[in-house]
């Protein structure tokens, strides 16, 4: 469905009027979890090089690095300022507990790190730190949720992943 002349005229002025900050024009989906831990779709290399300027330390990489949207560069930027990088690539069409665990546990490791986690659009990202808030730190699962809801609403394997995790640590929350 192609968008009408009136709603892009909306847009236009709503973006005029409003203009999305520097920040998260440049990191699409960029949600803010605490002032340490950020999530967000590809960066462009632009972007990637500018993260050190953001304060950033330490950036988990979530998809496969020969998605067609990946910086191949990406290690090599990262590393010419010093930011510790990590790609755990998992398939979209199939994450497991595996990546679960493995994610937390590079987490864990980085903490108290500025840490920017990412993959394609913000899905596996914003899909992996609500697990790893809900479950590691025990953070109330329907307010670490709302970062999720904010980039998607998990189908197919990911709420299923999600569930299985949550009831595997007895939490009662349903991903909607």
């Amino acid at each position: 469905m192609r968008p009408t002349a009136r709603a892009l005229a909306a847009a236009a002025v709503f973006s005029f009027v409003f203009p999305a900050p520097a920040q998260a024009q440049k990191l699409p989906n960029l949600v803010e979890i605490t002032p340490r831990l950020f999530t967000s779709g590809q960066p462009g290399a632009d972007a990637l090089g500018d993260l050190k300027a953001q304060g950033f330390e330490a950036v988990i990489y979530l998809a496969p690095p020969t998605v067609s949207d990946a910086v191949k560069d990406e290690p090599l930027i990262l590393a010419r300022q010093g930011i510790t990088y990590v790609n755990i690539p998992i398939r979209f069409s199939d994450p497991t507990e595996a990546d679960f665990e493995t994610f937390a546990a590079v987490v864990s490791s980085l903490a108290p790190r500025k840490v920017l986690v990412h993959c394609q659009v913000n899905m596996r990202a914003s899909s992996m730190v609500f697990l790893y808030r809900a479950i590691k730190l025990k953070e109330p699962p329907d307010a670490a949720y709302k970062a999720v809801a904010q980039v998607w609403s998990p189908h197919g394997p990911w709420k299923k992943l999600m569930e299985a995790q949550l009831r595997k640590n007895g939490i009662a929350f349903e991903p909607y």
